[in-house]
């Protein structure tokens, strides 16, 4: 089966950045549709930023203009940059990986922001 691990949480101040790794374990994201979600505490799973098998970029309004999704098909590995961090960006971040209609998520890193 495939795994996919985040990395890269942790705590950050308001208006710093953090940037967040998906990593595969098989080569899974040449022809895949990556996206990330993050979901708090008591909150509905959000959709954050998604990146298709072409490099097209697509991002919530809640995020644009300050995170930005990249991919490495060669690493096997997408990447979050997330700047100018908000208190309510803090939550759980999941990365997803849809191919072939089948999808793989993974465990999740955890971002905080606060003073």
């Amino acid at each position: 089966q495939v795994q996919l691990v985040e990395s890269g949480g942790g705590l950050a101040h308001p208006g710093g950045s953090l940037r967040l790794s998906c990593a595969a374990s098989g080569t899974i994201f040449s022809s895949s549709y990556l996206a990330w979600y993050r979901q708090a505490p008591g909150k509905q799973r959000e959709w954050v930023a998604g990146i298709t098998s072409g490099g097209t970029t697509l991002y919530a309004d809640s995020v644009k203009g300050r995170f930005t999704i990249s991919r490495d098909n060669a690493k096997n590995t997408m990447y979050l940059q997330m700047n100018s961090l908000r208190p309510e960006d803090t939550a759980d971040y999941h990365c997803k990986a849809r191919s072939s209609g089948v999808d793989f998520w993974g465990q999740g890193t955890q971002v905080t922001v606060s003073s």
